[in-house]
């Protein structure tokens, strides 16, 4: 299973580890499906570290998963932040997953074990890296704000009896 995200500089597309993190994926996808990611701001962006997204009130502190309350983790020890481009559940301490992920720009290994892995980027390396060279403020937000467009399913997801529950 694997979704495109359409940024305004260009496209991000992830595979979706259905069968590892069945909850964060059926999230996700859900969200995806829903337009929920619709024009909503990449909001936090730290080069070498990470870029945050997923929340459609552009702070950072909001968003909501599909069951309208926060997730448990799905910490899975072969799902690590190894590599450039590993998508990952954003969260406010343990079991706290809602709407809000991140991709990585290099391996972040003190990250393993704290938040829930359930992609990578399979195309898009050159978007990923046109979002690491945005301006951002103090706050890491881009100067010039940038949002995920629209976003693309490659895949049903009900016919793919892995990624529901």
């Amino acid at each position: 299973m694997s979704v495109t995200l359409h940024t305004e500089v260009g496209d991000l597309k992830i595979e979706v580890f259905c069968e590892q993190v069945p909850q964060a994926s059926e999230n996700f996808l859900a969200l995806c499906a829903s337009g929920y990611y619709d024009d909503t701001l990449i909001h936090r962006n730290i080069a070498g570290f990470i870029v945050q997204m997923g929340d459609p009130t552009g702070t950072g502190k909001g968003g909501m998963s599909i069951w309208e309350k926060p997730f448990d983790d799905e910490l899975v020890p072969t799902l690590c932040h190894d590599r450039r481009g590993t998508v990952s559940m954003a969260n406010s301490g343990p079991n706290s997953n809602n709407s809000q992920f991140f991709i990585t720009y290099a391996q972040q290994p003190s990250l393993d074990n704290k938040y829930t892995v359930f992609g990578r980027l399979v195309d898009g390396m050159d978007t990923l890296a046109a979002l690491e060279r945005l301006e951002v403020n103090k706050k890491h937000r881009p100067l010039q704000p940038t949002k995920i467009k629209s976003v693309t399913i490659h895949a049903n997801p009900l016919a793919d009896p892995s990624c529901i529950q």
